[in-house]
């Protein structure tokens, strides 16, 4: 028996800076089709608490695989989660498929199989550096990412310069170990949990193992691809338990809460 289906949803609008964030799959017709509870719409409660929305996985990164120093998800965009003087921080670090897709898409595929049209190309010196400079990387946590960011801040950027696909994507991969490691090597943590479609990019892992100074553990493929879902659905748990599964630490919203609609 289903005790209860816990809707993760799909981001199609997020401007948390104005109290805005949308998700489709958040609707009561789930409830209907499978004659059971469903918990839904985790973001809208702590983006109306003055909260980023985002990220929300880190409650289970905190309760669940607490035996690792830091939890590190490359999927659309790389986020990580950690313990600081005894809070969860947890933040979006850069775009990683999102961009490295959109790119292989341009060679008729749907993404760079383990890296391997990346590892053909060259970094592009000035692109990466556009790319490193961009103001979000700047900013202090909490924070988000949201592809309405991508289009406008970081698309241009790549279609300004006039190289190969293999450049384009090679570069991007640095881009990404560059901002990963700015962000985690002053941790000076043990290990690095990494799931999410990305830790399938081997040329990407071996360029965060060489810029990094963390071990990257890599669990089974069952925890790399559903590693989220698993823990949706624990967030789904502690809100039917009316317990907090939103932490201020990591969203910056007034006070930790129990978010989501339950239908």
């Amino acid at each position: 028996d289903i005790d209860a289906i816990c809707s993760h949803g799909h981001t199609i609008f997020h401007q948390p800076e104005q109290g805005i964030t949308l998700q489709i799959g958040n609707l009561p017709k789930i409830a209907e089709l499978f004659n059971c509870r469903v918990v839904c719409d985790f973001r809208t409660q702590d983006v109306k608490l003055g909260g980023q929305g985002a990220p929300l996985v880190p409650i289970g990164d905190r309760l669940l695989f607490g035996d690792h120093d830091i939890c590190l998800n490359l999927g659309g965009f790389s986020n990580v989660s950690f313990e600081r003087d005894n809070k969860r921080i947890a933040f979006d670090i850069c775009p990683v498929n999102s961009i490295l897709n959109k790119l292989a898409r341009q060679m008729n595929l749907a993404y760079d199989d383990r890296g391997r049209i990346a590892r053909m190309g060259s970094v592009h010196k000035d692109m990466l550096n556009d790319l490193n400079g961009l103001e979000f990387y700047s900013i202090p946590p909490p924070k988000s990412l949201g592809m309405e960011w991508v289009e406008q801040h970081l698309v241009p950027i790549i279609q300004k310069y006039d190289c190969s696909i293999e450049d384009k994507l090679r570069t991007f991969v640095e881009h990404i170990a560059t901002q990963i490691a700015a962000q985690l090597n002053p941790l000076n943590k043990r290990d690095i949990l990494v799931t999410g479609g990305g830790a399938y990019n081997q040329f990407l892992l071996e360029r965060i193992k060489a810029c990094n100074s963390a071990d990257i553990v890599l669990p089974s493929n069952d925890l790399i691809d559903f590693k989220e879902a698993l823990i949706f659905g624990f967030l789904g748990v502690l809100r039917l338990r009316n317990e907090s599964n939103c932490l201020s630490s990591v969203t910056g919203a007034q006070k930790d809460h129990s978010s989501g609609l339950i239908y």
